[in-house]
């Protein structure tokens, strides 16, 4: 089974090796018919403590690293700066 790949933004690196994603998603609301937008953290493995806060990165599911880190940053995408 493919490993999943989600986008966000970086909102917290404080911690050593490790970095906060937010992502967002979007969908239809099935009763109101409206966009909806719905937004979830996850921490994310950056062994070489290399992404800062306002970077968008994708990140990979991977087996279990901590408790609560179950991703890893796999690349970066030029963000305006």
């Amino acid at each position: 089974m493919p490993k999943r790949v989600l986008q966000g933004s970086v909102v917290s690196d404080k911690t050593d090796k490790t970095v906060v994603v937010l992502v967002e998603r979007r969908f239809t609301h099935p009763v109101m018919k409206k966009t909806v937008r719905r937004t979830k953290k996850y921490h994310a493995h950056d062994e070489g403590n290399v992404h800062k806060i306002g970077d968008i990165v994708s990140i990979q599911e991977t087996a279990p690293i901590s408790k609560n880190k179950r991703w890893v940053v796999i690349s970066e995408q030029s963000g305006d700066k």
